[in-house]
């Protein structure tokens, strides 16, 4: 049951992230990722990892959203704090998506040509998605969905390892990974 819990709490967080976006209310996603990380933290067993991870995760989104808004390959309807930064609502939408990793996506552990793979596909759809519905917009779509392709193909296996790493469905009985 927690494998089902979460894939549906992060595909309801990635919609109301990217629908709040576009519509100009980008707190709603943060809210619906606060919500989503509380159920999360409360059903993993261990709690410190699973939020180092989110921590990471947003972090690295961060930094990776904001390289494609001041490069000019992403251009975001509402709610960047500032002009050459993402949006509060895409790194919130990083930290949901951390949540999957030691749960509905566990499978992909152990995998990185896997993971690279999927990124490099999946990822570029995820932003495709996004602009339909008008939370993101490409002026130069061969290019953005080049360069997502390139950096998701990286990104899925480090946020692999990093769950790997920051586990607390699964925790190290030792104690090392935490």
């Amino acid at each position: 049951m927690p494998v089902f819990v979460n894939f549906v709490a992060f595909q309801a967080s990635w919609f109301a992230c990217v629908l709040g976006g576009a519509a100009q209310l980008p707190w709603l996603g943060v809210i619906a990722v606060a919500a989503t990380l509380l159920l999360h933290g409360w059903q993993s067993p261990e709690h410190r990892p699973e939020l180092y991870l989110a921590l990471c995760a947003g972090a690295l989104g961060a930094l990776w959203e904001s390289g494609l808004v001041a490069s000019g390959l992403l251009v975001y309807p509402s709610g960047q704090l500032f002009s050459a930064l993402a949006p509060v609502w895409i790194v919130a939408l990083w930290i949901g998506f951390a949540t999957s990793f030691n749960v509905s996506m566990r499978w992909l552990k152990g995998r990185p040509a896997l993971a690279a793979m999927l990124g490099a596909i999946f990822g570029p759809m995820s932003f495709w998605g996004g602009a339909k519905l008008g939370a993101v917009a490409f002026p130069d779509p061969v290019l953005a969905l080049s360069v997502l392709s390139a950096g998701w193909g990286l990104l899925m296996p480090l946020m692999v390892v990093l769950a790997d790493r920051f586990d607390g469905w699964h925790p190290d009985p030792e104690g090392a990974r935490t």
